[in-house]
Protein backbone atom coordinates (compact mmCIF):
# COMPACT_ATOMS: atom_id res chain seq x y z
CA UNK A 1 0.00 0.00 0.00
CA UNK A 2 1.32 3.65 -0.48
CA UNK A 3 1.21 6.18 1.12
CA UNK A 4 -0.62 8.24 -1.21
CA UNK A 5 -4.21 5.55 -1.02
CA UNK A 6 -5.13 6.52 2.59
CA UNK A 7 -4.58 10.59 1.64
CA UNK A 8 -0.95 11.01 2.98
CA UNK A 9 1.87 12.42 0.69
CA UNK A 10 4.97 10.19 0.03
CA UNK A 11 6.43 12.76 2.44
CA UNK A 12 4.60 11.47 5.06
CA UNK A 13 5.44 8.11 6.00
CA UNK A 14 6.93 7.56 9.40
CA UNK A 15 9.61 4.87 10.26
CA UNK A 16 10.24 3.80 14.07
CA UNK A 17 12.23 2.01 16.38
CA UNK A 18 10.85 -1.51 15.36
CA UNK A 19 11.72 -0.24 11.74
CA UNK A 20 14.44 -3.01 9.88
CA UNK A 21 17.52 -2.26 8.40
CA UNK A 22 15.43 -2.94 4.90
CA UNK A 23 12.64 -0.50 5.10
CA UNK A 24 15.47 2.13 6.63
CA UNK A 25 17.52 1.23 3.48
CA UNK A 26 14.46 1.85 0.64
CA UNK A 27 13.07 4.94 2.66
CA UNK A 28 16.50 6.34 2.47
CA UNK A 29 16.68 5.44 -1.85
CA UNK A 30 13.17 6.44 -2.45
CA UNK A 31 14.83 9.89 -1.00
CA UNK A 32 17.10 9.90 -3.41
CA UNK A 33 20.20 8.97 -1.80
CA UNK A 34 22.49 6.39 -2.71
CA UNK A 35 25.32 4.44 -0.33
CA UNK A 36 28.60 4.23 -1.24
CA UNK A 37 29.11 0.93 0.61
CA UNK A 38 27.25 -1.42 3.26
CA UNK A 39 29.58 0.23 6.03
CA UNK A 40 28.13 3.32 4.92
CA UNK A 41 24.60 1.66 5.36
CA UNK A 42 25.56 0.38 8.56
CA UNK A 43 26.87 3.35 10.18
CA UNK A 44 23.56 5.12 8.84
CA UNK A 45 21.59 2.45 9.90
CA UNK A 46 23.08 2.47 13.35
CA UNK A 47 22.26 6.66 13.87
CA UNK A 48 18.92 5.80 12.69
CA UNK A 49 18.37 3.40 15.75
CA UNK A 50 19.71 5.72 18.05
CA UNK A 51 17.50 8.31 16.63
CA UNK A 52 14.76 6.32 16.80
CA UNK A 53 15.50 5.46 20.88
CA UNK A 54 14.78 9.03 21.43
CA UNK A 55 11.86 9.55 19.00
CA UNK A 56 8.88 8.02 18.65
CA UNK A 57 8.04 8.59 14.87
CA UNK A 58 11.06 8.86 12.47
CA UNK A 59 9.96 11.69 9.48
CA UNK A 60 11.18 11.47 6.18
CA UNK A 61 12.75 15.20 7.70
CA UNK A 62 14.77 13.10 10.16
CA UNK A 63 16.17 11.46 7.88
CA UNK A 64 17.71 13.69 5.47
CA UNK A 65 19.08 15.84 8.89
CA UNK A 66 20.47 12.14 9.78
CA UNK A 67 22.13 11.67 6.13
CA UNK A 68 23.36 15.52 6.37
CA UNK A 69 25.11 14.64 9.66
CA UNK A 70 26.62 11.78 8.50
CA UNK A 71 28.13 14.11 5.76
CA UNK A 72 29.01 16.96 8.53
CA UNK A 73 31.05 14.33 10.46
CA UNK A 74 32.66 12.69 7.48
CA UNK A 75 34.99 15.56 6.75
CA UNK A 76 38.05 15.75 8.35
CA UNK A 77 37.69 15.46 12.09
CA UNK A 78 40.69 17.08 14.34
CA UNK A 79 37.87 17.18 17.10
CA UNK A 80 35.31 14.90 18.04
CA UNK A 81 32.76 15.33 21.04
CA UNK A 82 33.23 12.08 23.39
CA UNK A 83 30.97 13.42 26.03
CA UNK A 84 28.86 16.27 27.22
CA UNK A 85 27.44 17.09 30.96
CA UNK A 86 25.13 20.24 30.83
CA UNK A 87 23.56 21.76 34.34
CA UNK A 88 21.41 23.99 34.36
CA UNK A 89 19.28 24.81 38.29
CA UNK A 90 17.02 27.49 39.57
CA UNK A 91 19.52 30.02 41.64
CA UNK A 92 22.86 28.52 40.03
CA UNK A 93 25.21 29.59 37.28
CA UNK A 94 24.73 27.25 34.46
CA UNK A 95 27.45 24.61 34.28
CA UNK A 96 29.23 22.15 31.39
CA UNK A 97 31.28 19.81 30.94
CA UNK A 98 32.96 18.08 27.71
CA UNK A 99 34.82 15.52 26.98
CA UNK A 100 36.73 15.95 23.29
CA UNK A 101 39.38 13.76 21.35
CA UNK A 102 41.71 16.45 19.92
CA UNK A 103 44.26 14.66 17.52
CA UNK A 104 43.33 11.48 18.96
CA UNK A 105 44.14 12.75 22.83
CA UNK A 106 41.48 13.08 24.60
CA UNK A 107 40.84 16.06 26.86
CA UNK A 108 38.32 17.41 29.04
CA UNK A 109 37.05 21.23 29.71
CA UNK A 110 34.65 22.74 31.88
CA UNK A 111 33.01 25.97 32.29
CA UNK A 112 30.66 28.51 33.67
CA UNK A 113 28.21 30.37 31.55
CA UNK A 114 24.86 32.63 30.83
CA UNK A 115 22.84 29.75 30.05
CA UNK A 116 23.55 25.70 29.89
CA UNK A 117 24.67 26.34 25.63
CA UNK A 118 27.05 29.49 26.51
CA UNK A 119 28.74 27.26 28.67
CA UNK A 120 28.72 24.40 26.66
CA UNK A 121 30.69 26.67 24.28
CA UNK A 122 32.95 27.95 26.96
CA UNK A 123 33.91 24.55 27.84
CA UNK A 124 34.84 23.26 25.02
CA UNK A 125 36.60 26.97 24.50
CA UNK A 126 38.68 26.16 27.44
CA UNK A 127 40.28 23.05 25.46
CA UNK A 128 40.50 23.93 21.69
CA UNK A 129 41.16 28.01 23.05
CA UNK A 130 40.38 28.95 19.19
CA UNK A 131 40.28 32.30 19.54
CA UNK A 132 37.14 32.72 17.32
CA UNK A 133 34.55 34.81 17.65
CA UNK A 134 30.96 33.21 17.21
CA UNK A 135 28.98 35.40 14.64
CA UNK A 136 25.62 33.42 14.57
CA UNK A 137 23.68 31.28 16.84
CA UNK A 138 20.87 30.00 15.12
CA UNK A 139 18.23 26.81 15.63
CA UNK A 140 15.25 25.52 13.88
CA UNK A 141 13.37 22.48 14.54
CA UNK A 142 13.35 19.50 11.60
CA UNK A 143 9.88 18.05 12.15
CA UNK A 144 6.69 19.34 14.74
CA UNK A 145 6.57 17.69 18.51
CA UNK A 146 8.19 18.48 21.83
CA UNK A 147 10.77 15.52 20.23
CA UNK A 148 11.80 17.13 17.50
CA UNK A 149 15.36 17.46 16.15
CA UNK A 150 16.44 20.88 16.38
CA UNK A 151 18.96 21.77 13.85
CA UNK A 152 21.72 24.23 15.42
CA UNK A 153 23.96 26.26 12.83
CA UNK A 154 26.49 27.99 14.46
CA UNK A 155 28.94 30.65 12.54
CA UNK A 156 32.38 31.15 13.63
CA UNK A 157 35.44 34.19 12.40
CA UNK A 158 38.99 33.76 12.77
CA UNK A 159 41.33 36.34 11.07
CA UNK A 160 38.85 36.98 8.57
CA UNK A 161 38.05 33.63 7.57
CA UNK A 162 33.77 32.57 8.49
CA UNK A 163 32.78 29.13 8.65
CA UNK A 164 29.72 27.57 9.01
CA UNK A 165 29.19 24.58 11.27
CA UNK A 166 25.72 22.35 11.72
CA UNK A 167 24.33 19.90 14.03
CA UNK A 168 21.58 18.00 14.98
CA UNK A 169 19.83 16.21 18.15
CA UNK A 170 16.92 16.02 19.95
CA UNK A 171 18.51 17.64 22.54
CA UNK A 172 19.53 21.14 21.68
CA UNK A 173 22.48 21.48 23.89
CA UNK A 174 24.19 18.60 22.36
CA UNK A 175 23.34 19.56 18.81
CA UNK A 176 24.73 23.02 19.58
CA UNK A 177 28.24 21.45 20.66
CA UNK A 178 27.90 19.41 17.36
CA UNK A 179 27.49 22.59 15.51
CA UNK A 180 30.07 24.69 17.43
CA UNK A 181 32.90 21.43 17.16
CA UNK A 182 31.36 20.94 13.09
CA UNK A 183 33.01 24.98 12.69
CA UNK A 184 36.02 24.47 14.30
CA UNK A 185 36.66 21.26 12.33
CA UNK A 186 36.17 23.98 9.11
CA UNK A 187 38.42 26.19 11.13
CA UNK A 188 41.37 24.37 11.41
CA UNK A 189 40.97 22.63 8.18
CA UNK A 190 43.07 23.20 5.23
CA UNK A 191 40.75 24.56 3.22
CA UNK A 192 41.91 28.38 3.41
CA UNK A 193 38.66 30.18 1.28
CA UNK A 194 37.69 32.60 2.95
CA UNK A 195 34.51 34.98 3.23
CA UNK A 196 33.62 36.14 -0.60
CA UNK A 197 32.61 39.62 0.58
CA UNK A 198 36.56 39.64 2.86
CA UNK A 199 37.68 39.73 -1.36
CA UNK A 200 39.77 36.07 -0.84
CA UNK A 201 39.12 33.47 -2.55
Amino acid sequence: MRAEDVGWSANRMVLGKHSGRNAFKSRIVELGFEFASEAELNDAFARFKQLADKKHEIFDEDLQMLISEASFEAEDENIKLIALKACSETGETPHATVTLRVNNNEVTGDSLGGGVVDATFKAIESVIQSDASLELYSVNNVTTGTDSQGEVTVRLEKAGRIVNGLGADTDIVMASAKAYINALNKVFSPDQRRHPQKGDV
